[in-house]
């Protein structure tokens, strides 16, 4: 890694203005999911129908990643950004609607429409600012890894404030308000990226062809294998498992017991992605980014993986061992899913240096595009098998599963072709 150079003067102003629009997305995004979460298992659904309700986000998430890489690269990353943040506005209008008159497989059905829309949304906003990351960084001195950092550990930061926003807010005002208010807000945020979006961004180009979606590179393919697991392991716990055991564990039945339930599971999801986007901000400064070769932080990404494999491992383990709930295994948890979040930060916060250093500039919407369709074919994965393996056999099958996935994560991690990491220039 050669001296020190600076991002273009119209970079850092781009930067700002696309990371701030992915924030105000990001805090709406966490509080919906905390909102449907925690008002639909009030209302009686089951482990299985409350993963149900975010299949199609997933599913969307895929499909939408899967186009909008080349939506962007014949458009441009403005254009997918705004579209993200509108159909977003969209999504939560049309939830409001919602009707608890209405029978709970009309319900069901109504949600995961809504949610795939929201779903699309998601995925063409994160698209849109990761790209943009590789555009816009410093070519030199771990720029690359800082600034995309930066932007993904802020965002998580950010997410885990929306589950708490979520849980309050439906303590508060309840649900419709609560949507209503967020979509009023992240109207105006758009309203203020049309009119002052700073200069910066690429306006796409016209000969762009959807073919060019599907990678050719063996270590973009890897590493989206790769993402596939990491984060079906986590979603295999995080989406409707843990969330739901910790409410039998604090409810009493009674609309007070919800409450407070409510505002503790919203607390505690809210500190631990709090901190896991604390930790993969600080990530290049754990693995010394700066100095250390490029190839040899790749080499890193297989020990990080199997090191994460080792933690619900032994929360499944302990789960097994107490036959259910127990106050020692809830603190034991607690404990457990904190250290698995920090280093879970590590593993995604590498994952997403390196969808960068192996993809080039010309076809970064592409390859970005195809990596996160792989991030939401495993969030899909993972948020099936959350509500079927908890409802089947409880934690230490949800915790199982989710060891046996990193261990796979861990394997394709360990393929990766470390000398073709590259600056972003």
């Amino acid at each position: 890694m050669s001296g020190r150079r600076r991002a273009r003067p119209e970079g850092l102003p781009a930067y700002i203005a696309v990371t701030a629009a992915y924030w105000a997305f990001m805090l709406t995004d966490g509080a919906l999911r905390m909102l449907v979460l925690l008002h639909f298992h009030t209302l009686g659904f089951t482990p299985v129908q409350l993963a149900c309700l975010f299949v199609l986000y997933e599913f969307a998430g895929m499909v939408t990643n899967l186009c909008a890489g080349w939506i962007a690269a014949r458009f441009g990353l403005s254009v997918t950004l705004h579209a993200g943040l509108g159909l977003q506005v969209v999504a939560l209008i049309a939830l409001a609607q919602l009707d608890p008159g209405w029978a709970i497989g009309v319900s069901v059905g109504f949600v995961m429409v809504v949610q795939g829309v929201s779903g699309v949304a998601k995925d063409l906003a994160k698209m849109s600012s990761k790209s943009a990351v590789k555009i816009l960084a410093p070519g030199t001195d771990g720029g690359l890894f800082r600034w995309v950092a930066i932007l993904t550990g802020s965002k998580n930061a950010v997410k885990g404030l929306g589950f708490l926003l979520g849980a309050g807010l439906l303590a508060t005002i309840g649900f419709v308000g609560a949507v209503l208010a967020m979509a009023a807000v992240l109207a105006a945020i758009l309203v203020a990226v049309l009119v002052a979006m700073p200069p910066g961004l690429p306006r796409g180009r016209k000969g762009a062809k959807f073919s060019e979606v599907f990678s050719k590179s063996a270590n973009v393919n890897r590493l989206s294998v790769a993402r596939v697991f990491l984060f079906g392991a986590r979603d295999v716990w995080f989406v409707v498992g843990i969330p739901i055991y910790f409410h039998a564990v604090l409810s009493d039945g009674t609309p007070e017991g919800n409450r407070t339930a409510f505002f503790t599971i919203g607390t505690f999801m809210a500190v631990w992605i709090i901190l896991y986007g604390a930790v993969q901000a600080a990530a290049p400064r754990l693995l010394r980014a700066a100095t250390t070769p490029e190839p040899d932080l790749v080499a890193t990404a297989r020990g990080w993986a199997w090191a994460l494999a080792a933690i619900p491992a032994v929360l499944g383990a302990a789960a097994l061992a107490a036959g259910g709930p127990q106050p020692w295994l809830t603190v034991m948890l607690v404990a457990g899913l904190l250290i698995f979040g920090a280093v879970f930060a590590v593993n995604s916060a590498l994952h997403s240096w390196l969808i960068l250093a192996f993809t080039k500039a010309e076809r970064v919407t592409m390859d970005v595009g195809f990596y996160y369709m792989a991030n939401a074919g495993g969030r899909l994965v993972g948020t099936v098998l959350s509500g079927l393996t908890y409802q089947l056999g409880g934690l230490a099958l949800m915790l199982g599963t989710a060891t046996a996935m990193l261990a796979l994560s861990a394997r394709a991690a360990g393929r990766l072709d470390a000398t073709e990491a590259r600056s972003p220039r």
